[in-house]
């Protein structure tokens, strides 16, 4: 990995605390949605964040969300702790994504859309693993910050952004600049913040989820389908679902599933 990519993570500052309470709170068996509301509640952003995320179409509520309790018991600890953790990491890392061709609302716009999906989908396979893959695909783009703050201070922003918009592949893009890919990158970040190996080599190996350890192997090849389906420079695009599918035939999953939650989302984003 280039060494200006290192010390930019070595630089990274610690995460906010509300977001280390959330965690050890989700992480305390003996911890209550009633603690998590407290600590949600006490960081103005976040409760932002929760309640435009409560109210969007991606998760199509009967009803308006007004506030936070509200927003909590629907999503769960888990969801609710995801999207707390993944709009503050966004705000921590000062998203600048001009080299992807996008702004930073549309890349978190598309990282709602990408864990979303593959919630929707693994909740009718493993209610337990569609919790963990919600977190890890809500996160799995992290890198793309630092690779995009990368490009920009080596000048190669136009070009980047350039090979981007027309890349089936963009961890091969991704390789020839910085020779290494979001994957890569994402999983260093959340090491260097300390996360649980689990969910950090669930990230690593979502580019090559055939060279994953055994116990990691379905996470990474679900993360992979998703970014397939939901690449960031033509989410829902005909190529990208026809061959997330096929990767998902590939792997053994019930295709019609996984098209059932497609169509579902881009009925629900579109109307």
């Amino acid at each position: 990995m280039k060494s200006s990519i290192i010390n930019s993570i070595k630089s990274l500052p610690p995460l906010p605390k509300t977001v280390i309470e959330m965690q050890r709170i989700c992480n305390d068996p003996d911890s209550s949605i009633n603690d998590l509301i407290k600590a949600v509640e006490q960081d103005p952003m976040i409760v932002a964040n929760l309640l435009k995320a409560a109210n969007s179409p991606l998760y199509s509520f009967r009803r308006e969300i007004l506030n936070v309790a509200q927003a909590v018991s629907l999503f769960g600890m888990s969801m609710t702790r995801s999207i707390g953790l993944g709009n503050s990491v966004r705000k921590l890392l000062n998203v600048d994504m001009e080299p992807y061709g996008i702004t930073s609302d549309r890349f978190a716009e598309i990282s709602s859309m990408q864990a979303a999906l593959v919630h929707e989908w693994y909740m009718k396979i493993d209610r337990v693993k569609a919790d963990k893959l919600f977190l890890a695909s809500f996160l799995q783009e992290t890198g793309k910050i630092i690779i995009a703050s990368d490009v920009i201070q080596e000048d190669l922003a136009s070009n980047f952004k350039a090979d981007i918009d027309t890349a089936i592949d963009i961890a091969r893009v991704e390789r020839s600049y910085i020779q290494e890919t979001t994957a890569a990158v994402t999983a260093e970040i959340f090491t260097h913040w300390n996360f649980d190996t689990e969910f950090v080599q669930m990230i690593k190996f979502s580019d090559t989820p055939e060279d994953a350890p055994d116990e990691i192997k379905e996470y990474a090849t679900a993360l992979n389908i998703i970014k397939t389906i939901l690449p960031i420079n033509n989410p829902f695009g005909e190529h990208g679902i026809s061959f997330g599918l096929k990767k998902a035939e590939d792997a053994g999953y019930d295709v019609s599933r996984l098209q059932a939650s497609i169509d579902s989302m881009i009925e629900r984003i579109r109307v």
